[in-house]
């Protein structure tokens, strides 16, 4: 029987290094680091979680030098909960879209690493072994995750191969707890990922075989965007209500604040992207629209706007980038400064603007939260 991982009257997953208060947004760090934010950053935005990939840690640094500096919370300096992607959506962006760096098979994702002529296998058991020993509090099962344009028996394929892949990896699991003797307060959660393109049929297929298998959460899998980097929100809203509303679900690669706005109200709890901190270092910075006290984007692009640092018009301003922002670079330096560090490539940009759009995505996740109160 699956024990009840999430609070559901507060909406609160509890973790072995800390809990995560629904809604939240968790920024990736991908290689065990936030891209030039260091963990008291991430803290003064209010960063509850942050993702991690056990693909390409395995690779960079290494399991054995993870494993000889205590695990990923002693080796990133960061001590609060951390999930660990398997690397499902690496089967999509290198294996589907190169079949030379790599194939998926029955047992698992066959690949070489840049640089070196032997292949790895990854299987799911093998991911699982990965991500305990790694000290993750939240794992993700290994999945195939496909773009939703694909051809329908890749669609099939996909969903087959989560299942089975699934299947072995809460065996692994379950297996590698007990042997480790975890207590419930002590022991990693476990989320499986529901496949199956825009097909509905194929999503309740998959989700209700994931359902029977028992997991303490679940995800929305595959590349949420279509070809015109819309979301796909009748999908992404299909698939919430196939899983109870009791379990706790993330919407795995949504970080563009009008979709984590959308994923909140069809249900989602976690979201997770790199986007907000590469919006950041490309000059694009967020901001909600002057003056408005409305729950925001309610009309999706409509109560929030980017500033681009770059432009020429910010040469003399001597504004914040968001005047009503409380994070430390609007408390602090204005936007003539941000275009001279940008204009300079100075490293400092990178962390005074990945700082203000982190903190923006949690005061969005907040003011989501508030508006559903109150609705």
């Amino acid at each position: 029987m699956r024990e009840n991982s999430v609070d559901t009257r507060s909406r609160y997953l509890e973790l072995p290094n800390g809990k995560i208060v629904f809604p939240a947004f968790m920024p990736d760090a991908t290689f065990g680091a936030v891209r030039s934010l260091d963990p008291m950053d991430l803290q003064g935005c209010g960063i509850q979680a942050v993702v991690m990939n056990a693909f390409h840690l395995m690779q960079h640094p290494g399991s054995s030098v993870i494993r000889a500096l205590g695990g990923l919370h002693k080796f990133s300096g960061w001590n609060f909960p951390i999930v660990t992607d398997s690397g499902g959506f690496q089967a999509y962006s290198l294996v589907r879209q190169n079949p030379k760096l790599g194939s998926l098979t029955e047992k698992g994702m066959v690949f070489r690493p840049a640089g070196h002529n032997e292949k790895i296998l990854l299987t799911p058991e093998k991911s699982i072994q990965l991500q305990l020993r790694y000290g993750s509090d939240l794992l993700i099962c290994l999945d195939d995750c496909t773009h939703v344009e694909e051809p329908l028996q890749s669609q099939q394929d996909s969903v087959r191969r989560t299942i089975k892949w699934a299947e072995r990896c809460k065996a692994e699991f379950t297996k590698t707890t007990e042997q480790k003797h975890h207590t419930r307060e002590h022991k990693p959660k476990l989320f499986a990922v529901v496949q199956g393109g825009d097909n509905h049929e194929l999503r309740e297929e998959c989700a209700q075989s994931l359902l029977d298998v028992g997991f303490d959460g679940y995800a929305y899998g595959g590349y949420p965007l279509d070809s015109q980097g819309n979301l796909l929100t009748e999908t992404i809203r299909f698939t919430r209500e196939l899983i109870p509303s009791e379990f706790p679900m993330i919407a795995l690669g949504v970080g563009a604040p009008e979709n984590v706005g959308e994923c909140f109200r069809v249900g989602y709890d976690l979201f997770d992207s790199s986007m907000p901190t590469r919006d950041a270092r490309q000059g694009r910075l967020y901001v909600f629209s002057q003056g408005s006290s409305e729950p925001p984007l309610r009309d999706r692009k409509a109560e929030y706007s980017r500033v681009y640092v770059q432009d020429e018009k910010h040469i003399k301003s001597r504004e914040p980038v968001s005047p009503n922002c409380d994070c430390l670079t609007c408390s602090n330096y204005s936007l003539s400064f941000l275009h001279h560090l940008y204009k300079r490539k100075d490293p400092l940009y990178l962390r005074l603007a990945s700082i203000h759009n982190l903190r923006f995505i949690v005061l969005l996740v907040e003011r989501l939260k508030e508006s559903s109160h109150e609705a």
